[in-house]
């Protein structure tokens, strides 16, 4: 490893081998020689005077590039896809005359990229899923597991573990929808030429406009895509670039979101992320235990929310049919947004794959707060034994201000159920009133809604991506 220079932490420390390969110099030339095949194929087929020696020869030189002879070119032109015609040709001797026949740069580049991001797609699908199934098997393992909900940080009526893990996993299920629907609908540039009018083609083919035509659903057809993008000027759009950017800010923003509330979760000692056996928390506190990977989490998808604006700012300036400033903003833009959220939801496959339940931390705090969130059954039932609703109403504000008083100001445990009992106007022993503090009571419907929602929304699409499942994650620090 060169230690005197720059290198990317995305590459070093986050982002899996597999998500780098296919943002790698090896995968975008060996995707340059693929298309070039596909061209010379298509225009063979379609009557131009091309050789099966020649298509022969192209192929038997798909991966072994020669990189030395490309990157020596280079320096002579300063253009790198001439550069690697030039490399193509020099393999290839009985092809070079035909390689790049009628197209521009972005036939390469630009096909090059929506292939690139099409494969990335398909990782991060791949990924997400196995997020969704470690959450529903979390959340099904919990689901009757009652917990103090939250609402502005405060507590709030309860809810179960499991149903809080379905409000984690629904953000998650909604990128999907969104990713599925952009994996669904990525098309190829196709070979337009220089302004996407097909003039060079006009040329070759001598106007035949029928002929012509065929051209780009065969070459989509021979990379593996439904179509092309049926206009274009001289690049593809580059809001494709933003629709794809903004499908991982979504997925990067649910990853915060669940991220936070472990956090917070940990800080309350109800959940914890993993925590290694020689894992250090703090090199000063030594008995600390950071919740680092979902901070890692936070800070990740900070990066690939506030990322999604490159594109958009790139698809707004576009000058007509094409300008260069995309360029060198897409060349960072696009793969570390990838990078990243690959990363991120590496990390959510472990944290989640290691989440740590603590039961009774839990029970103790939801006891502390459950006096007054009783207070509503405890009313009703009193009514039910002849008292008056408005005078008990006020009887229990003015006692709960007590005993929250106790709680605060004192330092005291909740003495609620010990107020209401002494106040002849409730007529309830302490006994009747600490049977009425059993959770479960209090928990409404929580258990059959995380039940319903795996069962009809989640588990149906596992199912149908099943091929899918059984990813286990690997963090390098």
């Amino acid at each position: 490893m060169s230690t005197d220079r720059y290198q990317s932490p995305l590459s070093e420390r986050y982002a899996s081998k597999e998500m780098q390969y296919i943002f790698s110099p090896d995968m975008k030339f060996r995707t340059w020689r693929k298309l070039w095949i596909a061209l010379a194929e298509t225009e063979k087929e379609l009557g131009l005077a091309i050789t099966d020696e020649q298509i022969e020869e192209l192929k038997a030189h798909a991966d072994d590039i020669n990189y030395d002879v490309a990157k020596e070119r280079e320096k002579q032109v300063r253009h790198d896809v001439m550069s690697h015609v030039y490399a193509y040709g020099v393999q290839c001797p009985k092809a070079k005359g035909i390689i790049h026949l009628g197209a521009t740069s972005c036939y390469v580049g630009d096909n090059t990229d929506i292939i690139v991001m099409t494969e990335a797609l398909k990782l991060v699908k791949k990924k997400l899923v196995n997020v969704m199934k470690e959450l529903a098997d979390f959340a099904e393992k919990y689901k009757a597991q009652p917990t103090l909900a939250f609402t502005h940080f405060q507590p709030a009526q309860p809810t179960t573990v499991g149903k809080r893990a379905t409000l984690w996993l629904q953000e998650f299920y909604l990128d999907l929808e969104d990713l599925d629907h952009v994996l669904d609908n990525m098309k190829l540039l196709g070979s337009k030429g220089t302004t996407g009018t097909q003039a060079s083609f006009l040329e070759l083919f001598d106007g035949d406009q029928e002929t012509i035509d065929k051209i780009d659903p065969m070459i989509a057809q021979k990379m593996g895509f439904k179509e092309c993008y049926p206009v274009s000027g001289q690049t593809y759009s580059r809001k494709v670039d933003t629709r794809v950017a903004n499908v991982l800010a979504g997925i990067a923003a649910s990853a915060h979101k669940m991220s936070n509330d472990i956090r917070l979760l940990q800080h309350l000692k109800e959940v914890e992320e993993p925590f290694e056996k020689s894992q250090i928390g703090s090199s000063a506190m030594a008995y600390k235990r950071n919740p680092m990977r979902s901070e890692r989490i936070a800070s990740l998808s900070r990066y690939v929310m506030i990322d999604a604006l490159n594109p958009a700012i790139t698809s707004a300036t576009q000058w007509f049919e094409r300008t260069l400033d995309d360029s060198a903003n897409k060349r960072l833009s696009i793969p570390e947004a990838f990078l990243a959220i690959d990363g991120i939801l590496d990390l959510c496959l472990n944290v989640v794959d290691g989440l740590v339940v603590y039961p009774k931390v839990i029970e103790k705090r939801l006891m502390s707060e459950l006096p007054f969130m009783a207070t509503e059954n405890i009313m009703m039932d009193a009514v039910k034994a002849g008292g008056d609703r408005q005078e008990l109403h006020e009887k229990i504000r003015t006692l709960s201000m007590e005993a929250g008083k106790n709680v605060k100001v004192e330092g005291k445990e909740n003495n609620l159920l010990e107020l209401i009992a002494a106040d002849p106007a409730f007529n309830m022993t302490l006994e009747d009133l600490q049977k009425t503090m059993e959770p479960s009571r209090y928990v409404g419907r929580s258990k059959e809604q995380v039940e319903a929602f795996l069962k009809n929304v989640i588990n149906p699409v596992l199912e149908e991506n099943k091929e899918l499942l059984g990813v286990k994650a690997e963090i390098n620090v």
